[in-house]
C-alpha cells in the first residue's frame, strides 16, 4: 500500500484537530452544565431544606395555635356551664319568689277574714264561762254568725288583735310561708 498523500495527511490532521477542538469545546459546555445542574440542584436541596424547615415552623405554629384554641373552648364552655347554672339557680329562685308572691296575694285577700276572726276570737276569750250564761246557740256571736253564713267581708273595729302594717313590719319576713 501506499502513503497517503501529504494533503490528505494535513487535512485529516486538520479535520482531527477540529474534532479534538469540538470534543474540548463540548467537554467545557457539558462540565459548565454540570456545574450548572449541580448547582441547581444544591440549591433547590438548599430550597426544599428551608421549605421543609419552613413548613415544620408552620406546622408548630398551628398546633400551637390549635392547643391556644382548644384551651379558649374548654374556658368558654366552662363559664358557659358556670353560667347555665348561675341561670337554673336564678330560675328556681323565680319560682319560688312566684310562689311566695301567690301565697302573699291570697294571704292579702284573706286578711280581713283573719282580723274578723281573730276580733271575733278575742270577744269569745273576753266572754269567758259564766254559771248560769246563755247557751251558745242563744249568744250573740252565734247569732251575728248565723247571719252572716259564717262568712264576712267586714272589717272589725277591735284593733286589739286586728293584724295592721306595723304589726306586719315587725314579724321576721324570713319565716314567710309557716303556719300561723
Amino acid at each position: 500500500m501506499s502513503a497517503p498523500p501529504a494533503v490528505q495527511i494535513r487535512e485529516a490532521n486538520a479535520h482531527l484537530a477540529a474534532l479534538h477542538g469540538r470534543v474540548a469545546e463540548l467537554e467545557r459546555r457539558l462540565g459548565a452544565a454540570e456545574r450548572t445542574v449541580r448547582g441547581q440542584a444544591e440549591s433547590l436541596i438548599r430550597k426544599d431544606g428551608e421549605l421543609r424547615a419552613a413548613l415544620r415552623e408552620l406546622g408548630a405554629a398551628k398546633d400551637r395555635e390549635i392547643t391556644a384554641l382548644q384551651q379558649k373552648l374548654l374556658s368558654s364552655e366552662e363559664t358557659i356551664q358556670k353560667l347555665l347554672n348561675a341561670i337554673q339557680k336564678k330560675d328556681d329562685l323565680i319560682i319560688q319568689l312566684k310562689h311566695r308572691s301567690h301565697l302573699l296575694t291570697k294571704i292579702c285577700r284573706s286578711r280581713p277574714i283573719l282580723d274578723n276572726l281573730l276580733s271575733y276570737i278575742a270577744e269569745g276569750e273576753q266572754l269567758g264561762t259564766f254559771p248560769g250564761t246563755q247557751s251558745e246557740s242563744s249568744s250573740p256571736v252565734h247569732d251575728e254568725l248565723q247571719e252572716s253564713n259564717c262568712v264576712t267581708n267586714q272589717i272589725s273595729e277591735n284593733k286589739d288583735f286586728a293584724l295592721f302594717e306595723d304589726d306586719l313590719e315587725d314579724q321576721d319576713t324570713s319565716l314567710f310561708g309557716t303556719t300561723v
